[in-house]
C-alpha cells in the first residue's frame, strides 16, 4: 500500500522508478537510453527547485530568500499580523493580501469581539489595498484554489494549511510573523529543502476517497520524519487517475506529515479546474524533468488503499477500518494506552463503550472545511445515503460545504435536498469543527470527521473540568456509510450503489456581490476601525548579556501540539488581545503555568524598572546569590530574568504564532527540546525573541521548578555558537550544554533585539 525507499531514487521520464544506488548511472544509461548526470545536477529538475528558483532573489539556491506571489490570512490571524505590521511601519499591502473570515464567524464568544475583528480586517483592506471575503462565504482554503492558485506561483498563508500543490501552486503555511516580512518587503529565508517523491501508481477503488489516501501517508511518513521539512511532490502514472477534488483532498492533509510544502504534477485535469472557475490563463503544465532525482521517495499504491480511520488523538495514529472492525477489542485497548499518554492520566478514558454486539457505534459525523468540504466530497456521500436516515437516536451529521459557490451548486443540482431529507444538516463555510469551535460532540462521545486534526483538546474537550470527546478522523465517503447504517462503523467499500459524479459549474456571482477587492489600490484616507479587544502588544526588551531562567513547565509527551500549547475553540476569541490571550496559555496541559510565568515576570518587571528583581520574588535571593560566586560581574543591568519550559517536541500542528507569542507575553525567553516538531514553530519562537534551544534526547539535568543561568548568551548568539554553556543552580552550578541549531544572521538579529517588532523598529 504504501512503501518508503531506505535512500533517493531516480525517476525517468515522470514514470519509471529506480532506487538510487552506486551502480544507477550505468543502469539508467543501459536501461532507458539516457545519460545521468549527476545526484547534484538531477535534483533540480524537480517541480519544487524550478518553483523555488524562480522565487528566490538571494542569487545562492543553497540560502533561499523567498518573495512570495500572494499572502492569505483568517479572522484568528490577520488582526495579529496586521498590527504587527501596523507598528513597523506598514503603508499598503505590497502584494495581494486576502483576509477570510472562516474562523471566528459565529461571533458567538465574548459580545462584539468576533465583528470586531471583521471590521478592522474590511477597514484595513480599504486602507492598505487587500481583499476582504465576508464570514460565511468561503474557508480560507477553499477561496484560495478557486481565486487565487496559479500554476508556477508560490502562496504564503498564516493558516498550517495552506496547500495547494495539487494546482500547481507551491505554497506554505506559517506563523504570522512570517506574513509580516512579507508585508514589508522582507523574505522568507531558509535553507533549500529536500524534495521527496510521492510516486502514485493504480486508481483507487470505489468507496476509497481521498482522506483515506491522505491518512495511509500520513500513517506511513509521520512517526520517523520520513518528510519532516522537507517538499513532498506528487508523480507517477497514478496520478492521472485523479479528479483535481482527490487530489486537492490529499494535498491539504500534507501538511500533517510535517512536510514544508507540496507540488503536484500538473495534467489537464487541472486545466479543466482552471477553465471550471473562469481561470485558464493561470494554468501551466508543470512535470519533473527527464531524469529526476528526489531525496527520498514514497510509493502509494492507490489500487491497494482501503478506507482508513485515524483514531484519538492524532492524525497519524492509522488503522483500516476493516482491521478495526476485525481486531476491536485489541485496537481501542493501544488506543486507550496512548490516549492516556495525551492526557497525562488525568480522566478515566475510554471508548470500549462504543462497543455494542461486537460493532463499534459513534455519536457524531461531520464532513467539514478546507478537507472535506469539497464537491466530490459531498455528492460521493449524498449518493451513498440517498433514500436512507441517519436515524432518530443520538447519532448527528453535519455537513459545511467549503464555499458557497459549492454550496449554490448543490442547492441547483439537487443533492442539497437529498441531504437534508436524511437528516443530516447542511450549514455554511466555517472552519470550527476542525478546531473545537462548532459541532463539539457530548462528554465520551465519539466523532468521525472529515476533517484536518483530532488532537486531544481540539474538538472541546476540557480535561481540567473532567470534559472529553474523542475525534476519529475518516474520509466523507466512510462517514456517510457509517451515517446511513445509524453510527454503526462502516468502510464505503461496503456501498454497492452508483457514484453519479455530477458535474460541477462555478460560479462566482456570490463573490462579485460580496467580496470586496481593491484591486491592490490602498487608500489611506480610510479610518482602521478598532475594537475594545484589539490591543497593541506590550513593550517586549531586548536580549541581555546573561540569562536566569525558571523552569516553569515540563512536558514529556511524545509531541506536543499548539493546541496544547495554546488552546483552540473559544480561546481564538481572544486572538487580538496578547495580554487577555496569554491567560490560555498551557491551561489545558499544565493550569500551574500562567500563574508560575507571571511570578518570574515581576522580578524582571522590577529589573527593568531598575529595581532589585529578588526583592519582587523572594525565591531568586539565594539563586542569584550563588550565581555571583562564579560570576560576579552579574547583575540586574546584564541578567534578564524570565521563564523557560521544556518539552520533548513541541510545536506540532497549526502554524499559529500565539503558540510562542503567549510565553513571550508572559516573560519567556526560551524552550528547551530534544527537537521541534515543525520549522514554522521554531520559526515563531525565533520571530517572538525566544531562544529554540536543544537538548540531547535522554539528558535533562534540571526539574520543573529549577532555575538555570546561561552566561554570555547575548555573545552565543552574536558570534553564532551552536552550542550554549548553562548551568542547574543549586547548592552548586552544575555545568550542561545547550544546542542553538543553524539561525540565519537575520534570525539572531530579531533574536537580540527581543523580538520581530523590535528588530524592524530598530530599522534593521
Amino acid at each position: 500500500m504504501i512503501k518508503l525507499y531506505d535512500g533517493g531514487a531516480w525517476l525517468i521520464d515522470g514514470k519509471e522508478v529506480l532506487p538510487d544506488s552506486p551502480q544507477a548511472g550505468e543502469m539508467i544509461q543501459n536501461k532507458y537510453g539516457k545519460k545521468a548526470p549527476e545526484k547534484k545536477e538531477a535534483a533540480k529538475n524537480t517541480i519544487a527547485y524550478s518553483i523555488l528558483k524562480d522565487h528566490n532573489t538571494s542569487g545562492n539556491m543553497e540560502e533561499l530568500k523567498i518573495k512570495f506571489d500572494k499572502l492569505t490570512s483568517h479572522d484568528i490571524t490577520f488582526v495579529g499580523i496586521i498590527q504587527t505590521a501596523r507598528a513597523s511601519g506598514l503603508e499598503k499591502f505590497p502584494i495581494p493580501y486576502v483576509l477570510t473570515n472562516c474562523h471566528n464567524s459565529l461571533c458567538a464568544v465574548g459580545g462584539t469581539i468576533n465583528e470586531d475583528d471583521h471590521m478592522f480586517g474590511l477597514t484595513c483592506a480599504k486602507r492598505y489595498g487587500g481583499v476582504y471575503v465576508p464570514p460565511h462565504q468561503a474557508v480560507i482554503h477553499q477561496f484560495a484554489r478557486e481565486m487565487l492558485a496559479e500554476g508556477g506561483k508560490m502562496i504564503l498563508g498564516s493558516d498550517s494549511h495552506t496547500r495547494y500543490g495539487a494546482l500547481g501552486t507551491m505554497a506554505m503555511g506559517e506563523g504570522g510573523p512570517e506574513l509580516v516580512k512579507q508585508l514589508l518587503g522582507r523574505t522568507y529565508d531558509i535553507k533549500c529543502p529536500e524534495v521527496v517523491g510521492i510516486y502514485m501508481t493504480g486508481k483507487p477503488v470505489p468507496g476509497v476517497g481521498p482522506q483515506d489516501v491522505a491518512l495511509a501517508i500520513i500513517g506511513a511518513v509521520f512517526a520517523n520524519g520520513y518528510v519532516k521539512n522537507k517538499v513532498m511532490e506528487f508523480v507517477g502514472p497514478g496520478v492521472d487517475n485523479l479528479s483535481a477534488d482527490f487530489r486537492i483532498g490529499v494535498d491539504v492533509m500534507t501538511t500533517e506529515t510535517t512536510c514544508l510544502s507540496s507540488i503536484w504534477k500538473t495534467d489537464n485535469a487541472i486545466k479543466d479546474f482552471y477553465a471550471i472557475h473562469g481561470r485558464s490563463q493561470e494554468y501551466k503544465e508543470l512535470n519533473p524533468g527527464e531524469v529526476t532525482y528526489y531525496d527520498g521517495l514514497v510509493h502509494v499504491e492507490l489500487d491497494k488503499i482501503r478506507p482508513m480511520i485515524a483514531m484519538p488523538f492524532h492524525p497519524s495514529n492509522t488503522y483500516t477500518i476493516e482491521e478495526l472492525n476485525a481486531n476491536l477489542m485489541d485496537i481501542l485497548d493501544d488506543v486507550e494506552k496512548k490516549a492516556q499518554i495525551s492526557l497525562d492520566g488525568k480522566i478515566p478514558y475510554t471508548l470500549k463503550d462504543k462497543v455494542r454486539d461486537g460493532k463499534l457505534y459513534v455519536e457524531q459525523g461531520i464532513i467539514a472545511g478546507c478537507a472535506g468540504g469539497g464537491f466530490e466530497n459531498i455528492c460521493d456521500a449524498a449518493d451513498i445515503l440517498r433514500g436512507s436516515s441517519i436515524g432518530y437516536d443520538a447519532f448527528t451529521l453535519s455537513i459545511y460545504p467549503a464555499s458557497t459557490p459549492i454550496y449554490m451548486e448543490l442547492a441547483k443540482n439537487g443533492v442539497l435536498a437529498d441531504l437534508i431529507e436524511t437528516g443530516a444538516v447542511v450549514k455554511t463555510a466555517f472552519c470550527g469543527p476542525c478546531f473545537g469551535a462548532g459541532d463539539t460532540p457530548a462528554n465520551n462521545a465519539l466523532s468521525i470527521r472529515h476533517s484536518t486534526r483530532n488532537f486531544p483538546n481540539r474538538e472541546g474537550s476540557k480535561i481540567q473540568n473532567g470534559q472529553i470527546s474523542s475525534v476519529a478522523l475518516m474520509d466523507a465517503r466512510s462517514i456517510a456509510a457509517t451515517a446511513a447504517n445509524k453510527g454503526q462503523l462502516t468502510p464505503a467499500t461496503e456501498f454497492a450503489g452508483e457514484y453519479r459524479h455530477p458535474q460541477y459549474y462555478f460560479d462566482k456571482t456570490i463573490y462579485e456581490n460580496r467580496v470586496f477587492d481593491s484591486k491592490g489600490k490602498a487608500d489611506p484616507t480610510v479610518e482602521i476601525q478598532f475594537g475594545p479587544n484589539i490591543k497593541d502588544w506590550p513593550e517586549m526588551p531586548g536580549l541581555t548579556d546573561n540569562l536566569v531562567l525558571k523552569v516553569v513547565s515540563e512536558i514529556h509527551d511524545p509531541v506536543t501540539t499548539t493546541d496544547e500549547l495554546i488552546p483552540s475553540g473559544e480561546t481564538s476569541s481572544y486572538r487580538s488581545n496578547p495580554l487577555k490571550l496569554a491567560e490560555f496559555a498551557l491551561s489545558r496541559k499544565d493550569p500551574a503555568y500562567v500563574g508560575l510565568a507571571k511570578e518570574v515576570q515581576e522580578a524582571e518587571k522590577a529589573r527593568e524598572a531598575g529595581e532589585c528583581p529578588a526583592c519582587a520574588l523572594t525565591e531568586l535571593k539565594p539563586v542569584w546569590d550563588k550565581i555571583k560566586e562564579s560570576y560576579p560581574d552579574m547583575n540586574r543591568e546584564n541578567t534578564g530574568v524570565g521563564s523557560t519550559i521544556f518539552a520533548v517536541k513541541p510545536g506540532d500542528g497549526s502554524a499559529r504564532e500565539q503558540a510562542a507569542s503567549c510565553q513571550k507575553v508572559l516573560g519567556g525567553w526560551a524552550n528547551i527540546a530534544n527537537e521541534y516538531a515543525t520549522k514554522r514553530y521554531r520559526s515563531n519562537l525565533i520571530n517572538w525573541g525566544m531562544l529554540p534551544f536543544l537538548i540531547q534526547e535522554g539528558e535533562l539535568p534540571f526539574k520543573k521548578g529549577d532555575y538555570l543561568f546561561i552566561p554570555d548568551i547575548r555573545k552565543a548568539v552574536e558570534e553564532g555558537r551552536k552550542e550554549i554553556k548553562a548551568y542547574t543552580v543549586g547548592d552548586t552550578l552544575k555545568e550542561f550544554t545547550l544546542g542553538l541549531g543553524d539561525m540565519t544572521e537575520d534570525e539572531r538579529e530579531i533574536i537580540l533585539e527581543g523580538c520581530l517588532i523590535n528588530y524592524y523598529r530598530s530599522g534593521k
